[in-house]
């Protein structure tokens, strides 16, 4: 699962200074997806395309401008309609 090593990672973020917000950025990812109907992975079981879909709804709340934002936003539904059809 996701993690904020990682998402730093992803974002290209080397501080602390911002840690707590990410976490949080990163906890409401993953309510998203769920709330948008993406199951948690199973205990135990990695699912990088879920890993993915977290980083890249964090992405889409800290984009700067509207094309980034329609550009993440698209990747991101395709993401999860392949999390929810298991395609």
């Amino acid at each position: 699962m996701a993690d904020l090593k990682l998402l730093k990672s992803y974002l290209r973020i080397d501080g602390s200074e911002d840690d707590e917000v990410l976490a949080l950025l990163l906890d409401a990812a993953k309510e998203y997806l769920k709330n948008a109907g993406v199951k948690d992975p199973e205990a135990g079981k990695d699912s990088r395309l879920y890993d993915l879909a977290v980083m890249l709804r964090v992405h889409r709340e800290r984009a700067r401008d509207e094309k980034e934002v329609e550009r993440v936003e698209r990747s991101l539904i395709s993401i999860i309609l392949q999390l929810k059809t298991g395609i």
